[in-house]
């Protein structure tokens, strides 16, 4: 993990605006425990890797699951396909761009409770200058204290998005190497700030 992008859990809770409603409590998404980790199609088989910087709050209300929210930002730099030369692709123009994009930010809009551990979660993804409106499930994995005197929160959650419609190119070619379609998984780990 690059050192240079993380921030401690008190600073990424102060980057949001997010304020605590009666019932909430709020978790620091933390970036060494936190995954974005994505799939999709090479050639005629997968590649896959992971996002491993990922930040923002979660506020979570334990009685009303649609009493919650989440702000998120993912540093496009910390990308790894365990494959170092195919990395030092990714990063560059004709993908992912991050000299011109360098985050990934989602902003919840909506929660609805689906059992008292699962539901959808409606929000904004903005991704190389595009923002979209996107619906996936979530499932909160429990809550519990940690070895260092913390209390924290397991989260995940599934989607798939085209990379088209974030304005990338690369999986609309006949026949091309990448697809279009990337399948996400968010593993997150959040320790409790109030």
């Amino acid at each position: 993990m690059n050192r240079f992008f993380t921030i401690s859990s008190l600073a990424t809770a102060m980057l949001f605006s997010t304020s605590v409603h009666a019932g909430q409590e709020s978790y620091a998404i933390e970036s060494e425990h936190s995954f974005a980790n994505w799939s999709l199609r090479h050639v005629v088989a997968k590649t896959s890797g992971t996002f491993s910087d990922v930040q923002g709050t979660v506020l979570i209300d334990r009685s009303n699951l649609a009493n919650s929210s989440v702000e998120a930002k993912i540093n496009m730099l910390s990308v790894s396909s365990n494959h170092a030369k195919r990395d030092a692709h990714i990063v560059k123009e004709d993908y992912l761009n991050v000299a011109k994009f360098s985050e990934m930010t989602f902003v919840s809009t909506k929660v609805v409770a689906k059992s008292e551990s699962e539901g959808e979660i409606t929000g904004n993804l903005t991704l190389h200058g595009v923002t979209k409106e996107l619906t996936f499930p979530f499932k909160v994995l429990g809550f519990g204290s940690d070895p260092w005197g913390g209390y924290r929160v397991g989260l995940e959650a599934h989607t798939v998005i085209k990379a088209s419609d974030f304005g990338y190119q690369w999986g609309l070619k006949p026949n091309g190497p990448v697809g279009n379609e990337i399948e996400i998984t968010l593993l997150i780990e959040g320790k409790r700030l109030q």
